[in-house]
């Protein structure tokens, strides 16, 4: 009895000490703390959808606490005893409807932001977005600026308050891209362009990571995200220009094998339609998928690459037929 007695009141001392524990992550709860517009809509679906799901739990589980305390097995109990009671018309509606206009209502709002959160959605600004096109690699992330002809390996830097179109697949098993403060992750996935829309509202440095289990080194497929002001952002693109080292086809063929490589690398120029030449890689022939609204001029350079690749063997492949029957001859 002493030891039920002692348990029931350190209870409340181990949950408050749990709840300690547990404020001491927050910082590490970057999803509630977004720095830009579709973290911002993300979180406030978050939120409202916690709220709706407690209207129905609170209640359920207070009451459930309360019944098991009113009506337990005891001496003297003045519980009314009603061993034929069966049914109550009103209270099953009361505990039917609320729930289904819950649910319902829930559902019409997971729909509308589901809507509005569509990855390649762009939003809605004054400034033209930027093209990031990011490709992910056995265990690094490769990111390069088709429209400045410049790439960085495992760090990506951009303008604060501009829209910014990432473009994404992978030449390595899939494996998901993403930065928590700035918005949801996406898969990449070989054969695939997928397109995400983000933007940081807020000058700082954001943590991003591959959030999908992709081989022993997994965990360190991590790159940081730097917003800057605009004048910082040209700063970048003009010395990165400078870099003495340039992404070759051959560089690159080397940078894609397997392997860990933490440091961040600058390169001032990279090979033309080298994205477009990773989707098609894995597409034996066949047009490159495209998902969540891949661009249309990724998808066009992309067939562009797959059918001159399909005439090349088509031509290797007469030149070899009339080579063996000249042979044969």
């Amino acid at each position: 009895m002493k030891k039920r007695k002692l348990v029931k009141a350190l209870l409340p001392l181990m949950m408050i000490a749990i709840v300690v524990l547990l404020a001491g992550c927050s910082g590490q709860a970057m999803v509630l703390d977004p720095k830009g517009p579709i973290a911002e809509t993300q979180k406030d679906l978050m939120y409202i959808s916690t709220v709706m799901c407690l209207v129905i739990l609170v209640p359920v589980l207070a009451l459930t606490a309360w019944i098991v305390w009113r009506y337990r097995d005891r001496e003297g109990s003045k519980a009314s005893y009603k061993p034929n009671w069966a049914h109550n018309t009103t209270l099953e509606a009361v505990w039917w409807s609320i729930p289904i206009i819950m649910i319902a209502a829930l559902a019409v709002i997971t729909v509308k932001y589901t809507y509005a959160l569509e990855p390649s959605k762009p939003i809605k600004s004054e400034k033209a977005p930027i093209t990031i096109q990011v490709t992910s690699l056995d265990w690094k992330w490769l990111f390069t600026y088709p429209e400045l002809g410049i790439g960085t390996l495992n760090y990506v830097q951009i303008p604060a308050d501009t829209p910014i179109k990432f473009e994404l697949t992978s030449d390595a098993p899939m494996n998901s891209f993403w930065v928590p403060q700035l918005g949801g992750q996406i898969y990449t996935m070989s054969g695939m362009a997928m397109t995400l829309y983000l933007q940081a509202d807020e000058i700082g440095h954001y943590f991003g990571t591959g959030a999908n289990f992709s081989g022993s080194h997994f965990a360190d497929m991590t790159f940081d995200v730097n917003a800057t002001s605009q004048a910082d952002f040209d700063a970048f693109v003009a010395k990165t220009k400078q870099s003495p080292t340039k992404l070759t086809m051959e560089s690159y063929e080397q940078l894609a094998k397997p392997g860990q490589l933490k440091e961040v690398q600058y390169f001032s120029a990279i090979p033309d339609g080298l994205f477009q030449k990773v989707v098609t890689k894995y597409t034996n022939g066949q047009s490159a998928h495209s998902g969540h609204g891949a661009s249309s001029e990724t998808n066009h350079d992309a067939m562009k690459t797959s059918s001159a690749s399909e005439k090349s063997e088509a031509k290797d492949s007469k030149q070899m037929d009339h080579s063996q029957m000249n042979m044969s001859k």
